[in-house]
């Protein structure tokens, strides 16, 4: 289960560059799994490392803490391609807990939501200010909506309101039927 998202303060890792599809964030071969353990470890995998598999020195990410980064800033389009929810689960892995850009593909969104990974979606001028100040440290208050930005423009963002419950409590989809099937099945005897 993902973990309860309420307030997160981090610093931000900016990956600039727009159009990251999922096959960059996640490469297909290593979508041979259901687990999600793992899964950081190929994060970004054939960008961090070389043919032989060899962590590249010069790549920012193999040298990232995530312990104080955990919000990634990406260029515009980000999460495009196909639908893998292995994607999020990558990046949660890695260290990630939120994922800001200007556009991020519909589908990535509804996976990243549904899996712990909050996607937020900046106003072109936060996104600037963003993608220009790396390593900055912002605030997300996922209850009221809304990311601070010390100096920078903070701005407000929606998520779809079950997605917001979700992440709040720290459960998905299928948690959330779970933790609910006293009542689903008080509802089904009465309507049968």
């Amino acid at each position: 289960m993902p973990e309860r998202f309420a307030t997160l303060t981090s610093r931000t890792f900016v990956i600039d560059q727009e159009d990251i599809d999922t096959d960059q964030i996640i490469p297909a071969r290593f979508l041979t799994t259901t687990s999600r353990d793992g899964l950081g470890d190929k994060a970004f995998h054939d960008w961090r490392y070389d043919s032989d598999g060899k962590p590249l020195e010069t790549v920012a990410l193999n040298a990232l803490d995530t312990a104080t980064h955990r919000i990634l800033v990406a260029g515009r389009n980000f999460g495009c391609g196909s639908s893998r929810e292995h994607a999020p689960w990558a990046l949660h892995d890695f260290g990630f807990r939120a994922v800001i850009s200007s556009e991020i593909a519909d589908i990535f969104r509804s996976n990243a939501a549904r899996n712990g990974l909050l996607p937020i979606l900046a106003p072109k001028e936060a996104h600037d200010w963003l993608l220009a100040h790396p390593d900055v440290e912002i605030t997300i208050d996922l209850a009221a909506q809304r990311v601070e930005m010390g100096n920078g423009p903070g701005f407000d963002f929606t998520i779809e309101p079950f997605a917001r419950h979700c992440l709040m409590e720290g459960t998905d989809p299928l948690g959330f039927l779970t933790a609910n099937e006293d009542a689903i099945t008080a509802y089904e005897t009465q309507t049968a």
